[in-house]
């Protein structure tokens, strides 16, 4: 028996970098005179039998190393903290054993966060796990920022090393990626997820700081995520979180110059400021350093985001395409209702801050409509449209001066034709098409919750938006 476990520490770490994803396999007592580790299709399993002898000797070997009553070389250590780790996700001292080798160099950042998306496979909402994910990545962020240098040393440094800042600036991209993946799969994994959400969180504030293009490339990667997870709070907090983070962005962009992107000479909203202000993002009381972005926006980039009324249009109508698939779910309405809360408060702020009457990028809403606000089951059906030619002029017009959008008065057959022809202008969110939606899902209801739902959420309007 003990020539059997004379070296059982190394047995999860030769298949580690073999699999991406760990599990137990049920099997009470060894049957077969065979290896308890089992690898197929990179999945690997551990037969549940030989834990109960593994585990406390790994475990009892750190705690000897860590009371200096046992020696124990660099590569023994990442071994057992491995095997250690991959069994019982949150002990803690493991975790921080793993912190002195990367600080010495013995163990690669890269190789370490393997291990965790390992474990998050098993231990999807390990704490442990993620607060060391957040320690490792600031090791990352450090190794990729720049060393502070005067304005001559950074001139030379700029031609000599723009290869390097290429490099760094690809792997930094590159751990962002990998770790939006690691965060997706530990939410599919546990349900509400708040350690896996708040620390993708964490990372795009950390890692992607204003960086426009990946912020509506995960606004529409989670559009798939979320329509599968319809109960799912966490997973649109998430996405509240990159509207108002869109929002933030655009609306600096909007206030300066009132250009698409900053000219040349100006910093873009990811650039480090040239006079670097103190962290507000930190995790483990430990304060973030500032990196570059993982990669730079370009104007392209900003011009593929859409411009704010577009943006509240599109997610509003998924929130109406969730609702009306998924009758009965009170997070949908509950992101449909911040949503708006936020469109309403964008809209207010931006025209003060103008100064002067609504144009196309805030369209004003007729929240004074007394018979609309007090009956929205008798508004007329032209309320809805009446809106669309608010949000287009800025004022409440005729239907005569409806065609005045496009620059025609008299309403012609050929120019309705060519009107036509081409998509509609979105639609941003308004009082009274939300008063409408709220009648036409209360005519078709089935389902007593999603009428209770729907007239939460009219009594939500006409209280706190109607006013």
């Amino acid at each position: 028996m003990e020539e059997e476990n004379s070296e059982p520490e190394f047995v999860l770490e030769d298949f580690m970098h073999l699999s991406d994803e760990i599990g137990l396999i049920l099997c009470p007592e060894a049957r077969y005179n065979r290896s308890p580790i089992v690898l197929v299709e990179n999945k690997l399993g551990v037969e549940s039998w030989c834990v109960k002898f593994l585990l406390p000797y790994v475990h009892n070997k750190l705690l000897l190393y860590r009371q200096r009553k046992q020696w124990l070389d660099r590569e023994a250590l990442v071994d057992i903290t491995c095997t250690l780790l991959l069994l019982n996700s949150d002990f803690t001292t493991a975790w921080n054993v793993r912190k002195e080798l990367l600080q010495c160099g013995a163990l690669n950042p890269e190789r370490d966060l393997y291990l965790g998306k390992l474990a998050l496979t098993k231990f999807p909402k390990s704490p442990e796990t993620w607060i060391h994910r957040r320690w490792v990545l600031q090791q990352v962020l450090r190794e990729c920022s720049p060393p502070s240098l005067d304005r001559k040393e950074q001139a030379d440094s700029d031609l000599r090393d723009s290869a390097e800042k290429t490099r760094l600036s690809e792997r930094l991209h590159r751990v962002l990626h990998d770790e939006m993946k690691v965060c997706a799969d530990a939410a599919g994994r546990y349900p509400s997820n708040y350690n896996a959400w708040s620390h993708r969180i964490w990372v795009l504030q950390n890692m992607a700081q204003g960086n426009l293009k990946v912020l509506h490339d995960e606004l529409s990667s989670m559009r798939e995520w979320v329509s599968m997870h319809v109960s799912d709070h966490s997973g649109f907090h998430y996405r509240q979180f990159l509207l108002k983070a869109l929002v933030r962005e655009l609306s600096q962009s909007l206030h300066h110059h009132h250009a698409p992107w900053p000219s040349p000479g100006t910093s873009s909203p990811c650039s480090p400021s040239p006079d670097p202000q103190p962290a507000h993002h930190q995790a483990n009381r430990e304060a973030t350093a500032a990196a570059p972005c993982p990669s730079p926006a370009t104007p392209e980039d900003q011009s593929s985001v859409p411009a704010m009324p577009q943006l509240f249009h599109q997610e509003m109508e998924l929130c109406t395409d969730l609702i009306q698939s998924f009758p009965g779910h009170e997070t949908l309405w509950c992101h449909r209702r911040h949503v708006f809360y936020l469109w309403h408060h964008w809209r207010r702020d931006h025209n003060h801050h103008d100064g002067q009457g609504c144009g196309s990028e805030s369209p004003q809403l007729n929240h004074t409509d007394a018979g609309l606000s007090s009956h929205p089951h008798t508004a007329s059906p032209r309320g809805v449209g009446l809106d669309r030619v608010e949000s287009r002029n800025g004022q409440a017009q005729e239907g005569q001066n409806a065609m005045e959008v496009d620059g025609v008065g008299i309403p012609d057959p050929c120019d309705t034709k060519r009107l036509k022809r081409g998509p509609p202008d979105p639609c941003p969110p308004a009082l009274p098409s939300e008063h409408g939606f709220v009648a036409s899902v209360l005519d078709g209801c089935l389902s007593p919750e999603q009428g209770c739902f729907a007239l939460a959420y009219r009594k939500w309007l006409d209280s706190v938006i109607g006013q």
